[in-house]
């Protein structure tokens, strides 16, 4: 089975890639698992940017095939922000409820048709000679609720509303988020070089 490091400390992220590729035979890995401690700085301008930084340097860390993704929400009303600093907006050390919570608060007085926004995941593939093996990008468009709804999903997917469902993304399924999902679409982007990848691995 193959070995593939996910570049991330969160255990949701690696749970939601493993679900969505359940018929791959793959050893799901966190940075956790490996013993990884520091954190590749994010500098990158753009989601691809830092994909392909964090790809590489714990590829390089670690020996093994890496997938890492970045990946934001994007709202018109803010000029495209929170974007490349979706995870750490508002500040180090507030809680995800903390942060979204002061998006609606920027927001506030945005009327619905102007309270567009758009999650975007670029997900990036290499190997530990740093060499590029893939990459995807999904976008998932949504607007902006003015009140978080729903137990799902994590980060901002509360306040993240869906039109054509009438619902958060927090409100739905899991298999009904990874079908529509930014990370969802990256991913199924991804899949055929992933399966060639570990065709070659195995054969």
């Amino acid at each position: 089975m193959t070995k593939l490091l996910v570049a991330t400390h969160n255990k949701g992220k690696v749970k939601e890639f493993a679900e969505m590729l359940a018929d791959l035979k793959i050893e799901w890995l966190s940075l956790d698992d490996v013993g990884v401690i520091e954190d590749v700085e994010e500098t990158g301008s753009t989601f691809r940017d830092n994909s392909i930084l964090k790809a590489r340097a714990y590829a390089a860390e670690t020996g093994l095939l890496t997938l890492a993704d970045d990946s934001g929400l994007e709202v018109d009303a803010l000029d495209g922000a929170p974007g490349v600093y979706t995870a750490r907006y508002g500040g180090a050390g507030l809680t995800a409820v903390q942060r979204y919570q002061k998006l609606l608060e920027a927001i506030k007085d945005v009327p619905e048709p102007q309270r567009t926004a758009r999650f975007r995941c670029v997900i990036v593939l290499a190997g530990p000679d740093g060499a590029l093996l893939g990459e995807s990008e999904g976008i998932c468009d949504g607007q902006i609720a003015f009140a978080p709804a729903g137990e799902g999903g994590f980060g901002y997917d509360p306040v993240f509303y869906l039109p054509q469902f009438g619902q958060t993304m927090a409100q739905l399924s899991p298999a009904e988020k990874h079908k529509i999902s930014h990370r969802g679409r990256a991913v199924q982007a991804i899949v055929p070089r992933l399966r060639e990848l570990l065709q070659n691995d195995t054969g």
